[in-house]
């Protein structure tokens, strides 16, 4: 169940010691106004935060406290911006710029942090949503003690009331009024001596943040101290700028964008990218992810209009060619998502779930032999990793299209050892037996996946329909063609033309017409479903 409520009611620390004593995992969400962070919980520890407008610059950060130099950094960003590449963190300790330890340490610096930050919000909402985990591929993860956090985030609250009477805002300007290392028998922190050289009266607090490599509490803290001692002295304010407002606001817009979507939160998501397009029509990042939330809602067609608005080396990039060929595929254009995967194949030869989807959408596209093939190549690849439960449940009807149904029910068989409760390995394996005239056996299958507790056992339901009606029991397979579609609406004609004929015997003929109507519907082409419904339109 989600978790939600208002921060002037219950306060974030009390919300995060409630998720540790739980062992929660899952994503909460903090939101106030345009900020926005997140912290990812795995059996009450956490193991990611970030947030919005304190964007992770982990490369800079590394520079600046001289754990790498400049020059690895910027080998390391070409590196990562090539196709297919990964996290920087990792790409920097391969070349041996740091090692694993010192990676994970500063990692663990900026997860801290976020939530440290967060723990100072007093006002806004927060939201907790169970069983959301962070995109391992993207991001490094962490496993951190809440109470260890919750302990050092009170202790820099409390300290914090007191640096902020000085430095109240990131906005503000300080400089020296006398240089402390110049005066005899005063002793500097290494955070104080660091930041003297920056405090020209022209840095904003936020740029000698930036700039020094420290965090917002440590520059505040050390600023404090040095006004306190009479060392440094506010010289003002800076105000916003007009100029460049309109390209922060395209940013504001695609980063909050981004944390709506990464928390699941896809209306809030859509909303914030179609703002950038509206100031940007063509920005890539944003017409990209509403190309994914049109995927996620069913909208093929919108999704493929949005990578198409997109810049034109923009689209050629690997993870939009492969959501491409995905909206393609849900069109029935199977060809051009063909064409969309060898392109992306291209650009990584070596990708396995390329692989995996070709082979995917050269069986819809009615070719089973070339996807048996496709198939064969990936579980090769594979090698002793176990494929996912997608790659069983299509290589058994691509040998079955084949004509190897041994072998398809081989394949299914293995599946099943690896996952016995996947449905759909389950439906397409008792498909082939079915076929195989293994009736009994088959009818198992569908039955254990119906009580697998999958979301979609409409193609269960539907072959023990079949089954039933092929039998000439129409009692037993009417309740499950009806749950089929009570599942699936949108299932096959074939569904609705059995389901019409079933009406029709029973002497329903105002169900069995509306019931041929919708197979009609679904597949003009179905004749004899066509003189079923002329012949009983046509009765008095």
């Amino acid at each position: 169940m989600a978790i939600e409520g208002s921060l002037a009611d219950v306060s974030l620390a009390d919300i995060c010691q409630l998720l540790s004593l739980g062992r929660k995992t899952g994503c909460l969400t903090v939101t106030d106004r345009s900020n926005f962070g997140y912290i990812y919980f795995k059996n009450g520890r956490v193991v990611y935060a970030s947030i919005l407008n304190r964007p992770d610059r982990l490369g800079e950060t590394l520079v600046k406290n001289g754990v790498i130099q400049p020059d690895d950094f910027s080998r390391a960003m070409e590196e990562q911006g090539k196709e297919g590449q990964g996290r920087l963190g990792e790409i920097l300790v391969g070349f041996g710029s740091l090692s694993s330890e010192e990676l994970q340490k500063w990692i663990t610096v900026q997860v801290e942090e976020a939530v440290y930050h967060l723990f100072s919000w007093n006002q806004g909402s927060f939201h907790f949503k169970p069983g959301e985990s962070p995109d391992e591929d993207q991001l490094l993860l962490v496993t951190l003690s809440t109470d260890g956090l919750l302990l050092e985030g009170a202790r820099r609250v409390d300290e914090w009331s007191v640096i902020e009477r000085e430095v109240y805002s990131l906005d503000l300007i300080f400089r020296l009024s006398r240089d402390p290392q110049e005066t005899g028998g005063v002793e500097l922190s290494g955070n104080q001596r660091k930041l003297i050289p920056l405090l020209d009266g022209k840095r904003t607090v936020r740029e000698v943040v930036d700039e020094s490599g420290l965090v917002e509490f440590e520059t505040g803290k050390a600023i404090y101290e040095l006004v306190q001692a009479g060392f440094v002295r506010k010289v003002g304010e800076r105000a916003l700028e007009s100029e460049g407002e309109g390209d922060a606001a395209l940013q504001e817009h695609v980063r909050l964008g981004q944390a709506f979507y990464r928390a699941g939160m896809l209306e809030d998501a859509a909303e914030e990218f179609g703002a950038a397009v509206e100031l940007a029509p063509s920005e890539p990042t944003s017409r990209f992810f509403l190309g994914l939330i049109d995927l996620k809602a069913g909208e093929a067609e919108g999704a493929l209009g949005h990578f198409d608005a997109m810049p034109k080396e923009s689209a050629k990039g690997l993870a939009v060619l492969r959501n491409r060929a995905l909206a393609l595929e849900r069109l029935g254009r199977f060809e051009e998502a063909l064409g969309a995967l060898r392109q992306a194949e291209k650009k990584a030869a070596d990708d396995r779930e390329l692989i995996l989807a070709r082979g995917i959408s050269e069986l819809k596209a009615g070719d089973p032999t070339a996807a048996r093939s496709t198939f064969m190549d990936y579980r090769n690849r594979v090698g002793k990793d176990s494929p996912p439960p997608m790659y069983y449940a299509f290589a058994v009807l691509a040998a079955a299209g084949d004509g190897h149904l041994e072998e398809a029910v081989s394949i299914g068989r293995e599946g099943l050892r690896v996952y016995p409760t996947e449905a759909s390995i389950l439906v397409n394996t008792g498909a082939v037996l079915d076929h195989k005239g293994n009736h009994e056996a088959a009818e198992q299958y569908f039955l254990r996946a119906i009580k697998s507790g999958s979301d979609a056992p409409a193609q269960a339901h539907k072959n023990l329909g079949d089954q039933a009606f092929r039998r000439g029991d129409i009692h037993a397979a009417r309740p499950h063609y009806e749950q089929s579609v009570r599942v699936d609406p949108s299932l096959g004609d074939d569904v609705f033309w059995k389901m019409g004929q079933i009406a029709s015997e029973m002497e329903d003929t105002g169900l069995a017409i509306l019931l041929l109507r919708r197979a009609v519907e679904l597949n003009p082409e179905n004749e004899d479903a066509r003189v079923q419904l002329a012949d009983l339109s046509d009765l008095p």
